[in-house]
């Protein structure tokens, strides 16, 4: 894009590129990466806090509502003391943070691997800059393995991919950006604490769908209940509103060419991929299905199934 807007060979308009993403991420680590990391800390760390305000919240109101005296007969007298015992055998608020910090420390057992996933993260980054750099050269030697009649054809499927990656991932950042700044917008205004945190949550979240914006929903809305539990249900509500404007509104208008996946098959994808590449495979389900989905299109659907319908016709 950078190329044909300023009309300047590739080499130049890559240097920029890199350039501008060099600037924007040491901006990024400079100024918002230790605000978020000291935020996240806290945010960590007052998640057991706000599980045992839940529970000790219905508790009262539990006993606020067994103190109230009812005319009943026998047999909800016996309904009632069942639905009593299954409620009250739940943990108390102690033991649910403490279950909490067990498995906090679990995590931060399993985030000491985490040296693994730079090597693998570096790996994908040096390759990525190769192919980036001399990309031509390995379109040729991918379409040197495919028949000679149809390789024309597949250059055309490979310049679609393309372009679908390439409104895709425009459109992701630009619809993440303004889930973050409305997220954040609104955490403000209600007084939640750990705004940036929350607000960066949300944001790098919604590249994952379906399961990314319920769990970015989770965080802000337990440490709002520690201020008030209206506050809690706040924080639901102007996020399904959030939800709501970026699916109905930011990404029809910035997809309009985007061709739709259906709901089953992107959350099969991501059942595969996780299956396959691990938490990582969350991240890169969408992308992938994108390009499946040209694929599937134009090599099966097009080229291979309307070809024999079309001869089948013509016989007929």
């Amino acid at each position: 894009r950078v190329k044909r807007f300023l009309k300047i060979p590739r080499s130049f308009s890559l240097a920029i590129t890199l350039a501008s993403i060099i600037f924007i991420s040491a901006i990024g680590i400079l100024i918002i990466v230790p605000q978020f990391s000291n935020e996240f800390q806290e945010l960590i760390t007052q998640i057991p806090s706000a599980a045992s305000a839940i529970l000790i919240f219905f508790e009262k109101t539990l006993e606020k509502i067994s103190s109230i005296n009812f005319i009943i007969d026998k047999e909800n007298i016996i309904n009632y003391q069942i639905l009593e015992s299954i409620i009250f055998s739940i943990p108390d608020g102690a033991t649910l943070a403490n279950g909490f910090s067990e498995s906090l420390g679990r995590i931060l057992g399993i985030a000491s691997n985490l040296g693994v996933g730079i090597i693998r993260v570096l790996f994908i980054i040096s390759v990525s800059l190769m192919i980036t750099i001399q990309p031509d050269s390995y379109k040729e030697a991918l379409i040197m393995l495919i028949p000679s009649f149809y390789r024309r054809r597949f250059r055309y499927i490979l310049n679609k991919c393309g372009k679908a990656i390439d409104g895709w991932l425009f459109g992701i950042i630009i619809s993440s950006t303004f889930v973050a700044l409305l997220a954040g917008f609104s955490l403000y205004i209600l007084g939640v604490k750990l705004v940036v945190a929350n607000a960066l949550i949300a944001g790098i979240l919604n590249i994952i769908p379906n399961i990314g914006p319920t769990i970015g929903t989770i965080f802000p809305m337990l440490i709002a209940f520690l201020d008030a539990p209206w506050k809690s249900l706040a924080v639901l509500g102007f996020y399904i509103i959030i939800q709501n404007i970026e699916s109905y509104l930011i990404t029809p208008s910035i997809m309009q060419k985007q061709t739709k996946i259906l709901p089953a098959i992107l959350i099969s994808s991501q059942f595969i991929f996780t299956i396959m590449f691990g938490p990582i495979g969350l991240l890169i389900a969408l992308p992938l299905t994108v390009i499946l989905q040209v694929l599937v299109k134009e090599i099966i659907i097009d080229d291979i199934l309307n070809k024999q319908n079309n001869v089948i016709n013509f016989k007929n």
